[in-house]
């Protein structure tokens, strides 16, 4: 029998075998440098940090053991914003509290050595963020470990710095939120039937009908985020072929990355609650 840990790296490993999943590496797409393989690497790497989540150890510790064991593959970053997500999952599910309260309560007691921590993460892989707002300056992660200083002067825990950004990023908004999205998309992978990889399709499509990607907005901008929005709902119509529009999102490089992590929180909790494999 699977334990949390196990269970939070073959999440990753379904999230990428998902076909198709529009502007997304799959099993049957690939970018220039950025490919499945990387994806594959970067779940067996992340598991060390996974078990430190499972076995109790501080959010932030687990997370950036996570990525540094992520980054051990030549694509870059594959999984961080999954990561973000399956950390407190995995950490939750270790102690019997896997729920929206369960993550939220421990979201919430989350330290300053824990912000620390995250953005220490970032030393380890580029990652595609918006710039903070001007007065939020010093605690722009793109600083990473650089930013600790500020983080301490400020008493900023991990969980404010998921709180201010929380309007512009789709990941920070899951965790002050209890992971609503990931818990309610768990139970559409239950309630659905067939592979596993067409069920985190049909997922990953259901979420991107729902809201824009707000990595969408961040790398194309918020006309593009729309329109994968509106020809995601297209496809669950039948309106347009999915095939298809993975095949043009990949070539225009639209790539809905926030929908793929929630997708792989989704896999998560529903492996946990008796998706079988």
């Amino acid at each position: 029998m699977r334990d949390a840990a196990e269970n939070g790296q073959l999440a990753l490993l379904l999230e990428v075998t998902g076909t198709p999943k529009p502007g997304n590496v799959d099993r049957h797409r690939d970018y220039e440098g950025l490919r499945f393989e990387h994806f594959a690497a970067g779940a067996v790497g992340a598991l060390s940090g996974l078990r430190l989540a499972a076995e109790g150890a501080p959010v932030g510790r687990a997370f950036e053991r996570a990525v540094a064991g992520m980054s051990q593959q030549s694509g870059g970053n594959t999984q961080f914003g999954a990561l973000l997500l399956l950390t407190p999952l995995v950490a939750a599910a270790g102690t019997d509290r896997l729920s929206p309260e369960g993550v939220t309560e421990l979201v919430e007691a989350t330290t300053v050595e824990d912000a620390c921590d995250f953005y220490r993460a970032f030393d380890h892989v580029d990652v595609a963020v918006e710039a903070p707002p001007d007065d939020l300056d010093a605690l722009d992660v793109r600083r990473g470990s650089d930013a600790t200083d500020a983080l301490e002067a400020r008493g900023t825990t991990l969980y404010d710095v998921m709180e201010l950004s929380a309007d512009r990023d789709g990941v920070a908004a899951e965790w002050t939120n209890g992971l609503a999205r990931s818990f309610e998309a768990a139970e559409w992978l239950l309630a659905d039937e067939g592979p596993v990889y067409r069920r985190a399709s049909r997922v990953f499509l259901r979420l991107l009908a729902d809201e824009e990607d707000t990595f969408v907005v961040t790398r194309n901008g918020p006309e593009a985020a729309a329109e994968a929005t509106r020809r995601a709902r297209a496809v669950l119509d039948g309106e347009e072929d999915a095939e298809a529009l993975a095949e043009e999102f990949v070539a225009r490089d639209i790539n809905p990355g926030t929908t793929a992590d929630l997708t792989a929180a989704a896999l998560f909790v529903a492996l946990q609650r008796g998706l079988e494999v």
